[in-house]
């Protein structure tokens, strides 16, 4: 079977650009590559924090942005934003909308305000051809109805993202089997991390066995969701080994085969493969270790 150069493993989503990393961020990258993790998926939370991380990604081979409007700053979006976004989204290290979705935890924003941002940028992102980061925190219900009627538009059937591998993932997944089912059928993948470590995380360990291994991607949140035992301290993606271990223990196979799978799956779903070598037939990758 060919060889490929394609990275150990890769974090999904994680947040470099944000303040926490401001004193130590060369370290935290060079942790991470020690660790294994040689590419990373930063995505916007402003347009602020859109621009930073570009700036960054100019900085730090194998950084990647998503750039979007999470729901917290939904408040904040305008039809001017929604031009912004447009033109950031055509640099070159751009390769989804993200972070977007519905987080009715905090109450800061209004959920009605909350879902029309989100559809203005599902289509920005179905225009553009580009898949989504899906952020869902007591919402999932809501976020389900959304994403349903959304893949079923004639809109979406007819855009460049419907030719895609894969058009979304939803981040950080807190939900049931019959969502994961649900969102696999709309060509969405799942994003586990720091989660399923957590001492009092029984309902998902259980869960992760059931779901499909080549629609699973590996994230951090960093600096959120430190998996154990660091739980307390600042997350970074060097951890991200921490939740491969955990999920190639639940799945009952190597972690040098999970990380192998979540990494061809992910250059996949970031239109990344032929940077860095993924057989399309048979989605094969080598890891170097």
């Amino acid at each position: 079977m060919a060889e490929y150069k394609t990275p150990y493993l890769i974090d999904s989503h994680c947040h470099l650009d944000l303040p926490p990393f401001d004193a130590d961020r060369a370290e935290v990258v060079a942790r991470a590559q020690a660790a294994g993790v040689t590419l990373w998926v930063n995505p916007g939370i402003d347009l602020d924090q859109c621009r930073r991380a570009l700036a960054l990604a100019e900085q730090v081979e194998g950084l990647y942005v998503a750039v979007g409007i999470h729901p917290t700053s939904a408040d904040r979006f305008t039809p001017e934003t929604l031009q912004a976004l447009h033109r950031l989204a055509q640099q070159p290290k751009v390769v989804a909308i993200g972070e977007i979705g519905l987080d009715f935890y905090w109450g800061n924003v209004d959920p009605a305000l909350q879902q029309q941002v989100l559809l203005a940028q599902l289509d920005l992102a179905a225009e553009l051809g580009l898949p989504v980061l899906i952020h869902s925190r007591e919402a999932n219900a809501a976020v389900a109805d959304l994403l349903r009627s959304w893949v079923a538009s004639s809109g979406y059937r007819r855009s460049l993202l419907a030719r895609r591998p894969f058009a979304g993932v939803l981040h950080a997944f807190s939900g049931d089997l019959a969502l994961a089912e649900e969102a696999f059928s709309w060509n969405f993948l799942v994003g586990l991390g720091g989660a399923v470590t957590f001492r009092n995380a029984q309902t998902l360990r259980a869960l992760v066995p059931a779901l499909r291994l080549d629609r699973l991607l590996l994230e951090t949140d960093a600096p959120y969701l430190t998996p154990h035992p660091y739980r307390g301290q600042r997350n970074e993606p060097a951890r991200l080994a921490l939740v491969c271990e955990q999920l190639a223990l639940l799945y009952g196979i190597s972690p040098a085969a999970l990380a192998a799978q979540t990494s061809a799956t992910a250059l996949r779903f970031y239109g990344l493969e032929d940077r860095f070598g993924v057989d399309s037939a048979t989605h094969h990758t080598a890891v170097f270790v």
